[in-house]
């Protein structure tokens, strides 16, 4: 195309009788037709068009080359990604398996610690029934990967094999879902029974421990009573503290005493921060030890 540009620049410049324009045209056809003849001179020689087929041939079997290694490389990366999933498979089921392992050693501890020998038989159940769908997920999630793997090697089970491996499943779950609802319902009743049992022992035990605050209570007050008023068992009714004794304990036989002795107390509240006053203590004020031996030949 330019060598034949050139040409019709050269008959134009020739019509137009522009010679220094022909010179320079004609120079510069020259060149191209020189630069084409290099470039077609190796088509002419004999053992070119045979070269050029080894080096086309070469340059196709180079891609075909690469594109089985490419297609070795996507294969290599499927089955190290099939196994890769198959390892992962055999980790969870492991991981499964030590997680079961682990709830079945609380199961059974748990189980060892319940009272009752018929709960612990339903935990069981229920222990086994679980034990059961895990199996059943195993199978399906082991089937999935094995089908995927034939689907990469062209191998395709029939539909019908699906559906008998799927009714099946269902079933078997449909089955275990049944257990487990009784199961459920009977740990229920189970635990009803249980709970009114230690309930009724909870209420026993915060009787047993009322009672042994109301004993404790009782042991202070008789040892503030005796250091009060001195100790009943140690001097007989006629003794001189009693009518001491029964002013100060009146309030605890008459409601008319309780009364009054209230109203005389609250004339003396007073605010806590109050400079004359301070609050009324809420039990008795035991004196104080003796501070020398002639204050204690005088308590004795």
């Amino acid at each position: 195309a330019r060598l034949a540009a050139l040409c019709r620049a050269l008959r134009r410049r020739e019509a137009e009788g522009d010679e220094a324009g022909w010179a320079q045209a004609r120079e510069e056809a020259e060149v191209a037709r020189r630069e084409l003849q290099e470039v077609v001179r190796p088509l002419r020689e004999p053992g070119y068009r045979e070269a050029l087929r080894r080096k086309t041939e070469r340059a196709r079997k180079r891609r075909l080359r690469l594109q089985r290694r490419k297609q070795e490389a996507k294969a290599a990366k499927e089955e190290e990604a099939a196994r890769a999933a198959e390892r992962e498979a055999k980790i969870d089921q492991w991981r499964a398996k030590c997680i079961q392992e682990v709830e079945e050693k609380n199961r059974e501890q748990e189980l060892k610690a319940a009272a009752d020998s018929v709960l612990s038989e339903v935990r069981k159940k229920q222990a086994d029934t679980k034990r059961m769908v895990d199996i059943l997920c195993a199978l399906e999630k082991l089937r999935k990967l094995r089908k995927e793997a034939a689907g990469r090697k062209g191998v395709c089970p029939p539909p019908s094999a699906d559906e008998a491996f799927e009714n099946q499943v269902e079933s078997l779950k449909t089955l275990l879902k049944n257990r487990t609802e009784l199961y459920e319902a009977e740990e229920r009743a189970l635990r009803v029974m249980l709970e009114g049992e230690q309930e009724e022992e909870r209420k026993r035990e915060m009787e047993k421990k009322q009672k042994k605050e109301r004993e404790k209570l009782l042991q202070q007050k008789l040892e503030i009573d005796s250091k009060l008023f001195g100790d009943p068992d140690e001097f007989p009714l006629a003794h001189l503290l009693q009518p001491f004794r029964e002013y100060y304990l009146q309030a605890e036989h008459s409601v008319a005493a309780l009364i009054q002795i209230r109203h005389e107390w609250d004339q003396y509240l007073v605010p806590a921060d109050h400079p004359e006053g301070s609050c009324i203590p809420p039990g008795w004020v035991l004196p104080s030890l003796p501070t020398n031996d002639t204050w204690a030949t005088a308590v004795r």
